[in-house]
């Protein structure tokens, strides 16, 4: 199990924080889909360009893979994986950590890809919001995910306990 693709109902549910530390333990590369996916300016890949930025990164026999972009990607990446992790945390979880992570962000004017930095205008105030963006994500990938990733070794990880239960499997 050294191909780890791992996905998540909504944004700041830990997928990046825990697929860099199996990366670590696993001594494989960790992917970040989003910084291939985010230009500057926000501008986004197109499917092709997307396509043309993962698909080599998955050669290899051994990776973490942090995203999905279904819509961009079908699936690419669980149909590439060993096993897919779907961080399934509620929204009492993940919701604070969202707000939190995005205000320090906003303060402290953080880059996060290719010169990118939120705004609260873009986070709290557009009809992009990263937070209607992710509720709406959460609801919809709850409902669609069990279908999706059916094919899949999957491993469900519905709270923070259980997120710190199966990491210790990697010690």
């Amino acid at each position: 199990m050294r191909r780890i693709a791992i996905v998540g109902s909504a944004s700041a549910n830990g997928k990046t924080t825990l697929g860099r530390e199996v990366s670590r333990r696993l001594d494989v590369p960790f992917v970040e889909v989003d910084a291939l996916h985010h230009g500057p300016n926000w501008t986004e890949a197109t499917a092709e360009e997307l396509r043309a930025r993962v698909e080599p990164l998955l050669a290899g026999d051994g990776w973490v893979v942090d995203g999905y972009y279904r819509g961009k990607l079908g699936d690419l990446i669980p149909g590439s994986a060993d096993l897919v992790v779907w961080v399934d945390l509620p929204v009492r979880v993940w919701l604070p950590r969202l707000v939190r992570r995005t205000l320090r962000r906003i303060a402290t004017r953080e880059e996060l890809w290719n010169g990118n930095r939120e705004t609260m205008r873009n986070v709290f105030f557009s009809r992009d919001s990263l937070l209607l963006f992710s509720l709406r994500a959460h609801r919809r990938r709850r409902r669609e995910y069990p279908a999706q990733l059916a094919a899949y070794r999957l491993v469900r990880l519905r709270t923070p306990e259980e997120v710190e239960r199966w990491l210790a499997t990697f010690a």
